[in-house]
């Protein structure tokens, strides 16, 4: 007799979720590894640019099996969406729309109303269905051998989005896991004392 097995996903369920830890990084390095590098020939210095440690990165699953991913970078007044890359085998899946979808809700979340980005030119339809637009008088650009035209998408910020009037506990939970306690607001529930009380004599 067969000893019974965990529960599998559906073979086809999408699901999205923030990078967390460095195995996440990873992943997210593996995926656009796979797409920029051996598919398009990018050199490796241009496609990890220095701008992945500040940043937040989004992973992409069919079932179990990471199948895309994509980088969210913060300005003053807009977020940037960026190196959204999927792997060819799940390229006729809507992961490429769940990541996209995932990233605006979160920018909206953090109560930008601007989101920029640069969409291979071959791709400016595929942002339109987001909203996206060529930015008005936009600048033609060209990197890693590509032709890319600005995209700008006006958004208005979530009914829930982070403002500073917002529970600081909220304020203060992991990123993107903002409706859920987490190990600070456990915290507080001990009595205040201060470890250092002792060394303000010292």
């Amino acid at each position: 007799m067969h000893g019974t097995r965990p529960p599998k996903p559906p073979a086809r369920a999408i699901s999205v979720r923030l990078a967390r830890d460095p195995n996440d990084l990873m992943t997210v390095t593996a995926i656009r590894s796979a797409v920029y590098l051996a598919e398009q020939d990018c050199p490796i210095e241009e496609e990890f640019d220095g701008n992945d440690l500040c940043a937040a990165h989004f992973l992409g699953y069919i079932g179990n099996e990471p199948a895309g991913c994509l980088r969210v970078r913060f300005f003053g007044e807009f977020a940037k969406i960026e190196r959204l890359a999927v792997r060819h085998q799940f390229r006729r899946t809507r992961v490429s729309f769940k990541l996209v979808q995932a990233a605006v809700d979160y920018i909206k979340r953090k109560g930008f109303k601007k989101i920029y980005g640069l969409a291979q030119d071959r791709l400016v339809n595929f942002w339109a269905h987001f909203g996206g637009r060529p930015l008005e008088g936009g600048r033609k650009v060209t990197f890693s051998d590509f032709s890319y035209t600005e995209m700008v998408f006006d958004i208005e910020p979530g009914p829930d989005a982070i403002t500073l009037q917002s529970d600081p506990y909220v304020i203060i939970r992991p990123e993107g896991d903002w409706d859920r306690p987490g190990v600070l607001d456990l915290s507080a529930e001990r009595e205040v004392t201060s470890p250092l009380r002792n060394l303000a004599g010292a």
